[in-house]
């Protein structure tokens, strides 16, 4: 699956509002705050992970792109 900062915020706006919190009304952070925040989250995901394949001929660990 490929990481994408726009579905990310998004999810993340909606599971705050499921829980009683308006991240996008009033003087909230607006909707680009949340976006800036995702995609921090997605590049330092994509920078750093790392998965591990520990058996056959793909042994070996890989980044995360």
């Amino acid at each position: 699956m490929a990481l994408d900062a726009e579905l990310l915020a998004k999810d993340i706006e909606a599971a705050m509002q499921a829980h009683g919190f308006q991240p996008l009304a009033g003087k909230a952070a607006g909707h680009e705050w949340w976006l800036a925040f995702a995609e921090g989250i997605v590049n330092h995901i994509t920078q750093n992970a790392e998965v591990p394949v520990e058996g056959g001929s793909s042994a070996g660990t890989y980044k995360v792109t």
